[in-house]
């Protein structure tokens, strides 16, 4: 079955990011191969609700999380609502689908400390990938950009004589975030590294590998994951812990909710509010120690 027109709905008028848009394609293809096989049909448009509950049941018994399966789900009712956008269906047979429950998964972030330690204590050669890797850490920690974003920064978003950086994030939407002092002191130093590599295939990337291609998100978690193992014991090491820590530290320190959200590029403040869970347990601290009705 042909998906073209949705996929293009996502691409072009809701600005959907490829990758999403192809997890979203592979996701209804695998719903058209089990009703293919189950009930004899590719007719998506005809499936009721019954036949796709059989469907999350399977998912559920293959051992499936549950926030994999509603991701899943969550892209069919989409599509769904694409058919119903266009008069292809008259009712969508999952608009009364309650999702399955969820666990919070609290990220940990990294410390202040921890974090210090990366930039300040551990050692990076100072040769192209050395430079590199402490400017990606660097950049993480200063911006709390997402990982995808990072990847796909070019040689034009960054000003250097204004010291800021344009982000295009989620449905392409940009931003632009300030950069420290110190972080443009290590951008110009990996620039003339960068133009010393031997041959550049993506020249107009700002990261490269040093054989002149465009990093990739394995990559950068690894180096992530490498460093912080040498300063953390925490189990997760992810860009997405230190993005997690930015924007813990900087609530930490007192910082408004309504800026953070414009630095991570959150489309409402719900998203932001997942990181304020570690400076309420700072504001407790100090709620505690500084109040005149609290036993010291």
């Amino acid at each position: 079955m042909s998906f073209k027109s949705f996929t293009e709905y996502l691409l072009l008028e809701k600005n959907y990011s490829a990758l999403t848009v192809n997890a979203y394609q592979t996701d209804l293809e695998n719903f058209s191969d089990f009703i293919t096989a189950k009930y004899e049909t590719n007719t998506i448009n005809k499936v009721n609700y019954p036949q796709i509950r059989s469907w999350i049941v399977s998912m559920v018994e293959s051992g499936l999380s549950n926030r994999s399966i509603n991701r899943k789900v969550s892209a069919l009712n989409t599509y769904y609502k694409f058919l119903l956008k266009i008069g292809e269906i008259k009712t969508n047979p999952l608009s009364k689908h309650k999702a399955l429950k969820t666990s919070k998964k609290i990220q940990v972030p990294f410390s202040e400390n921890e974090v210090m330690t990366v930039l300040n204590d551990l050692h990076f050669e100072n040769d192209f990938e050395g430079i590199r890797n402490k400017l990606i850490i660097e950049l993480f920690y200063s911006t709390g950009i997402r990982r995808i974003e990072l990847v796909e920064l070019k040689l034009t978003s960054v000003n250097l004589d204004n010291k800021t950086l344009k982000v295009l994030g989620k449905r392409n939407k940009e931003r632009i975030v300030p950069l420290l002092e110190s972080v443009v002191q290590t951008i110009n130093k990996y620039l003339v590294s960068r133009n010393k590599l031997e041959s550049i295939t993506d020249e107009d990337i700002l990261f490269l590998t040093k054989k002149g291609i465009k990093v990739y998100e394995t990559l950068v978690y690894r180096i992530i994951n490498d460093y912080f193992s040498l300063a953390s014991s925490k189990v997760k090491k992810s860009p997405h812990i230190l993005r997690h820590s930015f924007a813990t530290h900087l609530l930490n320190q007192g910082a408004d909710l309504n800026a953070v959200k414009e630095l991570l590029g959150h489309s409402s403040l719900a998203a932001t509010q997942v990181y304020t869970h570690n400076s309420i347990t700072e504001l407790k601290k100090v709620h505690v120690k500084s109040h005149p009705r609290s036993e010291k």
